[in-house]
């Protein structure tokens, strides 16, 4: 059994959800103290890809990244290509997982108890020791809760996928990719066997984040 696609599937999910956590989280604390009106307009564009269909994230995505895009034939001369290679998958699913880590970190922001950041200032301490030696301890849960899910939402990643990277087999299978391919070639035995695996994975992070909820409350 060639167990590359679980390889790709975990390291791309692993990176991308390294990505989201850095983003998401400076997305959301920027985010969360902006005006109401200008709040709502934000939300609303980095949130878009958790409602749009995810073949739809991947046509954008291939129109901007495109090798015949002015944005791609520019990355081709330095060697960056997306279209058609295993980091074009990290580049799907941090997208379409960036959304559940945003919203998940806007929230645990908003349930930040701000006396706390206000009482850290009057002893003189500095914004970045506040942010990362207060505020983010105190939202650690909401915050692990949404890497775990930005990392089984790249896990399962497909739709955005298959439409930029694709499925060469060593090179881009992913464990979607490979289910729909094994099912397209009529090897329902072989789409079952990753079926099983990617179940028992979504099980796990699954109770990972209940258990996450369960000790934030």
């Amino acid at each position: 059994m060639d167990l590359f696609p679980l390889w790709n599937s975990m390291r791309i999910a692993a990176i991308s959800a390294v990505i989201v956590f850095f983003v998401g989280i400076f997305a959301a604390y920027y985010a969360a103290r902006l005006p109401r009106a200008i709040k709502g307009v934000v939300d609303v564009i980095l949130t878009l890809p958790l409602v749009l269909p995810p073949t739809v994230c991947g046509y954008f995505l291939l129109i901007v990244f495109g090798n015949r895009r002015p944005l791609g034939i520019l990355l081709a001369q330095i060697g960056i290509k997306f279209v058609m290679t295993w980091y074009g998958g990290i580049l799907t699913a941090t997208v379409v997982a960036f959304p559940l880590m945003y919203r998940t970190a806007r929230g645990a922001f908003e349930g930040f108890d701000e006396n706390l950041a206000y009482s850290g200032r009057t002893l003189g301490l500095s914004n970045s020791y506040i942010f990362w030696r207060i505020r983010m301890p105190v939202c650690r849960q909401g915050i692990l809760a949404g890497v775990v899910l930005a990392f089984a939402r790249a896990l399962g990643e497909y739709g955005a996928t298959s439409m930029l990277v694709g499925y060469t087999p060593k090179r881009t299978a992913t464990i979607s990719t490979t289910v729909y391919q094994l099912w397209r070639t009529n090897d329902e035995r072989g789409a079952m066997i990753w079926v099983l695996l990617n179940l028992a994975i979504s099980a796990v992070v699954l109770l990972a984040v209940n258990m996450l909820e369960k000790r934030r409350r």
